[in-house]
């Protein structure tokens, strides 16, 4: 299990490691799980580089985090759901920039009501995962500059709710929920890793999922009381006691140990949850992976539905 586990914060994680000269490219990076992540590298001496889509909450936390950690923080615009700002925002990126070190897939919708994306895709699955897909396309020139880069890509437990259905991704014939389509989007994170690592391993470019654990972010926004209260109760019927919610430094611990830990080296594909690599499980309603979020033939068909949906190729 190792030495850090659900309650380490991202600060005992990064303890007596050096990030100067690594550059972290984070996105959601201007509040929960993706500034504490940016800061807690940042004090490690990363070069960070926030990416969100509103450029004024990204501007204020640049200045936050740069005042507090002395660290060169940069700003990218981008709004995942729209993929025209996606590659934009990539050129901007490539123009801009020398490399990533590491490139954290953080930001994310959940639970939302229905709604479509700028290109009329399912909004969760849209932004969570296509949104992603298309962005790290985008960055991966950059990626490949780094030094050892790792790209982690925030899943969640909630991958547990459903797979990808692959034959109507968009909710277009089957009635929307959002559980389900929240499920979806985070199974589809695993399985982006898989597909990253299987192809850009070879190069020394490694992806991972993470777990960051139950924490209350503005991620949940959209959840009624009686959503909460569903939630809090699934959870506790699950786990028989009561929720546990990390506080965020301890949410961004998980994200950071998959960014730097030294036993990851020239490893990936892999989800993990309270700091170390999860076991696949069908069964456990706790912890664990399902084997279909791993499933290499299910990377590959995710991989090449991706390539459809957004209109591009992705090859190593």
């Amino acid at each position: 299990m190792g030495e850090f586990g659900a309650t380490s914060t991202a600060d005992e994680v990064l303890e007596g490691k050096d990030l100067s000269g690594r550059t972290a490219f984070v996105t959601g990076g201007y509040s929960g799980l993706g500034k504490e992540t940016a800061r807690a590298m940042a004090a490690k001496g990363a070069h960070v580089i926030l990416s969100g889509r509103d450029a004024g909450k990204l501007s204020q936390a640049a200045t936050e985090i740069a005042d507090e950690t002395g660290a060169t923080v940069d700003t990218l615009v981008c709004d995942l759901a729209s993929l025209g700002s996606v590659r934009s925002a990539g050129a901007e990126a490539n123009a801009r920039f020398e490399k990533i070190d590491l490139l954290i897939n953080n930001a994310g919708v959940m639970a939302c009501p229905e709604a479509e994306t700028a290109d009329g895709f399912e909004m969760q699955f849209g932004t969570n995962h296509l949104g992603h897909f298309l962005l790290t396309k985008q960055l991966m020139p950059l990626v490949e500059k780094g030094e050892a880069p790792r790209i982690v890509n925030l899943s969640s437990r909630g991958h547990h709710f459903a797979p990808v259905d692959f034959d109507d991704p968009n909710f277009e014939t089957r009635e929307y929920e959002k559980w389900a389509s929240y499920g979806q989007s985070k199974t589809a994170n695993i399985l982006f890793s898989v597909g990253l690592e299987k192809r850009f391993g070879g190069k020394g470019v490694h992806a991972c999922a993470v777990h960051p654990g139950g924490i209350q972010t503005n991620l949940g926004r959209h959840l009624s009381e009686d959503d909460i209260a569903a939630l809090r109760e699934r959870i506790e019927r699950n786990s028989g006691g009561p929720v546990k919610f990390k506080s965020i430094p301890q949410g961004a611990a998980t994200t950071c140990w998959v960014a730097t830990a030294d036993e990851l080296e020239g490893r990936g594909g892999l989800y993990a949850e309270d700091c170390h690599v999860a076991e696949v499980d069908d069964a456990s309603r706790t912890d664990g992976v399902r084997s279909y979020a791993v499933d290499p033939d299910k990377a590959e068909k995710l991989w090449a539905l991706s390539e459809e949906l957004v209109g591009e190729e992705f090859r190593a």
